[in-house]
């Protein structure tokens, strides 16, 4: 392999190892490297360059058997691989909306543009059969919204995950938009389900993760 093909492949490695750590959160070195089918030291090779450039951190984990293990998780800095939906004029916006019509006009432009969103979910997710490929259908319209969305079976239901938040900046800035984004999946998967979120980004998880749960 020359070395123009060989520089690609090493960022396309990067790349994949803060994806991965994106969306499954945090990993040591074994498990990315059989999850991306690449050598351990390889992993732990990028996983050091990465720390060196502030990219990731890592804590110690004790084990039952063996040497303790480093689980490595992104930072902040990290951030900038992942689209965060023009951040600072989303603020500038809502704040502007503020101050133009107060907090009452922000919740009635907010409770129109969610209503908006129902409509598009449920022409979407309406006629699926099942729970599961509901939340499949709706995963993968929040996927391509920017949400890094899968679906996951728990205890009694289902999560939905959104490992991504495009709108974090502006959510931060307006509560709101979190509490009408549980109101849209509640109201886009029916009163006969219950939808609790039970992680929250802006709480300092790691991901939005909503339990969807059928009701008695």
């Amino acid at each position: 392999m020359n070395s123009r093909n060989a520089i690609p492949a090493e960022k396309r490695s990067r790349r994949a190892i803060i994806d991965s750590l994106k969306q499954d959160g945090p990993q040591d070195a074994a498990s990315l490297a059989r999850r991306l089918g690449v050598s351990a030291m390889a992993v732990r090779q990028h996983l050091y360059d990465l720390s060196g450039e502030g990219l990731v951190t890592h804590e110690t984990e004790a084990r039952p058997l063996g040497r303790p293990a480093k689980l490595w998780a992104l930072t902040p800095a990290a951030d900038r691989f992942f689209p965060d939906g023009h951040a600072e004029f989303s603020v500038g916006l809502i704040n502007s909306m503020k101050q133009a019509f107060g907090a009452e006009g922000l919740d009635k432009l907010l409770r129109l543009r969610a209503r908006e969103q129902i409509a598009t979910y449920k022409a979407c997710i309406d006629h699926q059969p099942s729970l599961p490929k509901k939340l499949k259908a709706l995963a993968e319209i929040r996927t391509e919204e920017g949400y890094m969305a899968e679906v996951e079976k728990a205890n009694g239901g289902y999560l939905l995950v959104e490992n991504h938040c495009p709108v974090c900046s502006a959510a931060a800035a307006c509560t709101s938009l979190c509490s009408m984004e549980l109101e849209v999946f509640q109201k886009s998967l029916g009163r006969e389900h219950e939808v609790r979120r039970i992680d929250h980004i802006l709480a300092g998880a790691r991901r939005c993760a909503y339990l969807v749960t059928r009701k008695d």
